[in-house]
């Protein structure tokens, strides 16, 4: 069990308390976590600030990081997209985050990229002299035109391109945050992970942290994307149905069993 709590937004300490407690109502278990400790403690991702600036620097080091200056402004008149978008694009893809969109997000164009020149000297200091992501949004750098192919256990071969189906992607927040991708990347390694089993809408995170992975030396874990939970009008479950999240249904009298057979109430 990972709590990942990077959202300051929305992590608290009654959140996470509520989730341990739902997950064991429906009868899941684990052997190691923040209530049980481990070999790869601490078990919550706001307390692992050091392995993930780690990470950061070594990307940094290697050339793979520009620091992004563009203002959601500036995104949205580049890209003409909607807001909700850009913010995507500014925070990084965020599951379990502020936004709950799909993992598409829209491609950056490059603004802070082109601008720099030579893509491994940053303005100021260099990049051995910087130590702290502190005042920019850090993009890693895709190889464009790359294929990034995968075979996933459960919806088969998979193949992304870097810059057209993704572009330069956020890793560090200027609010001072890691971004999902970089910190489930340094956590999987860190805690020896060998699959990841996780929804379809993020099977471009994968591509994503497939290029993490390589970029600071990591295998790759096994991939299954599991389809997604619909309701009875085909849209994806999502946190704004409270009337379906765990808590909800147990209070409406529903049991374990109803849930893990998909017996789920139809909202009206």
């Amino acid at each position: 069990m990972r709590m990942e709590d990077l959202d300051p937004d929305r992590s608290r300490s009654s959140y996470a308390e509520a989730a341990i407690e739902d997950l064991r109502w429906l009868g899941i278990r684990w052997q190691e976590g923040p209530d049980k400790g481990g070999p790869y403690a601490p078990y919550v991702q706001s307390r692992r600030r050091s392995i993930y600036l780690a990470a950061w620097r070594r990307l940094l080091r290697r050339g793979y990081l520009y620091p992004c200056r563009c203002s959601r402004k500036d995104l949205e008149q580049a890209l003409g997209a909607p807001h909700e978008r850009v913010s995507a694009l500014m925070l990084g893809s965020v599951a379990g985050g502020k936004l709950d969109l799909e993992d598409d997000d829209p491609v950056y164009p490059g603004t802070c990229r082109r601008s720099l020149g030579n893509p491994t000297q940053l303005p100021g200091p260099t990049a051995s002299e910087i130590e702290m992501p502190n005042g920019f949004n850090w993009r890693f750098r895709v190889p464009d035109g790359e294929a990034v192919e995968f075979v996933d256990l459960n919806l088969g071969p998979q193949r992304f391109v870097a810059g057209v189906d993704f572009g330069d992607f956020v890793v560090w927040r200027r609010d001072g945050a890691p971004s999902y991708q970089l910190a489930c990347v340094a956590d999987d390694a860190a805690m020896h992970i060998t699959e990841v089993v996780r929804g379809a809408d993020l099977l471009k995170s994968t591509a994503r942290q497939i290029l993490l992975n390589r970029a600071l030396g990591y295998r790759d874990p096994a991939w299954f994307h599991c389809r997604l939970v619909v309701d009875h009008n085909g849209r994806r479950l999502a946190k704004r149905h409270d009337s379906l999240s765990l808590h909800a249904m147990r209070q409406r009298g529903l049991t374990p069993m109803n849930i893990l057979s998909a017996e789920l109430p139809v909202e009206q």
